[in-house]
């Protein structure tokens, strides 16, 4: 029952005002690299929508390497051997969180 002239949100409603206004429909980032004809293509949780637990091992890992390893869980062997660059991709992960806080300041959940 909602409180009378109270605002009352829908959190479905407002992680996809979130989603789209970070442009991860899926909560979920691609990157990809090598030749562009065959580029290699991984993903990551998107700073924003990171799982607590996920979280929680990155503000306790020490290095790229021990982050990149949390981020990439299962696919990490598979980077590696395409040649990923474990640095790169801390990068990117910390260029995206940086940006996403910009974004996210702006959005301004709505009800429904």
């Amino acid at each position: 029952m909602s409180k009378p002239n109270g605002k009352r949100y829908r959190l479905e409603t407002v992680k996809r005002q979130y989603s789209d206004a970070l442009g991860v429909a899926d909560g979920r980032v691609a990157f990809e690299f090598g030749p562009e004809d065959d580029p290699h293509v991984f993903e990551f949780p998107h700073p924003v929508f990171t799982p607590d637990d996920m979280q929680r091992q990155l503000s306790k890992a020490e290095g790229d390497d021990a982050s990149v390893r949390i981020l990439l869980g299962d696919q990490y062997e598979a980077f590696i051997e395409a040649g990923g660059d474990v640095n790169a991709l801390a990068l990117l992960y910390v260029g995206l969180r940086n940006e996403a806080q910009d974004t996210v300041g702006k959005v301004r959940p709505t009800r429904g």
